[in-house]
């Protein structure tokens, strides 16, 4: 199931705060992929915080992104 994000907001610790199109607010925690490539690149808090959010996904400079599948089942459904 493709769910759409319509916003995102950085949290401390390159965490990431989403609010899914159905309504639903999740946090992700991106460290894991900040070890690897091609997400390495936006590891730094002056990268990172350049996150936007561009055809349902957040994306940063650089054509670097997360599938919006991904976001959805890793994070964790906030109150």
């Amino acid at each position: 199931m493709l769910i759409d994000v319509i916003s995102v907001r950085v949290l401390p610790e390159f965490q990431l705060d989403l609010v899914f199109k159905n309504g639903e607010r999740r946090k992700f925690d991106m460290r894991p992929l900040l070890l690897m490539k091609p997400w390495s690149r936006v590891a730094t808090p002056l990268l990172f915080d350049r996150v936007r959010v561009d055809y349902g996904t957040v994306v940063w400079p650089g054509e670097i992104d997360v599938a919006p599948e991904t976001l959805y089942d890793d994070s964790m459904l906030q109150e």
